[in-house]
């Protein structure tokens, strides 16, 4: 059983003002870095999802992508990937990278579906961009990709 205590007037405006500070500071631990890569020979910003939370949530949820804008996702320790797209609206296309940043395979993704993509070998990077990003920019398989960050 809990107990419920009555916030005097006057202090019910600094509560709501430090809930919605804690809110806003909420919201801004939950935004995730970005960086800007090098994809054989074009440039794109990619939010880096490093952590297994970050990772599970990917870009579900989202309706769209902006122009040459993606999603890292940097793993530990080289290791076997797959993913799929539960709750994910925007198709994408993923690419598997290994750790010295040499593209092994692209896969394209359909929406809302729990299809298994997987990179086949270890890799220590996977960048989803938008479906056909990699076909319509002439990033074949074996590309290098610069700018990657250092596995934690």
């Amino acid at each position: 059983m809990s107990q419920r205590f009555p916030i005097p007037a006057a202090n019910a405006t600094c509560v709501a003002c430090l809930l919605l500070s804690l809110a806003g500071s909420a919201a801004a631990a939950d935004r995730l870095p970005v960086l800007r890569l090098s994809v054989g020979e074009h440039s794109v910003v990619a939010e880096v999802a490093s952590t297994r939370a970050q990772q599970e949530t990917g870009l579900m949820y989202r309706r769209s992508l902006a122009p040459d804008h993606g999603m890292l996702f940097v793993f530990r320790q080289d290791q076997d990937v797959c993913m799929w797209m539960k709750n994910t609206y925007v198709p994408l296309s993923v690419a598997f990278i290994a750790s010295d940043g040499t593209i092994r395979r692209v896969a394209d993704m359909r929406p809302l579906t729990l299809d298994a993509h997987c990179a086949r070998q270890p890799v220590r990077y996977a960048l989803e961009m938008p479906l056909g990003w990699f076909a319509a920019h002439r990033v074949p398989r074996a590309s290098t990709v610069r700018g990657l960050p250092a596995a934690e």
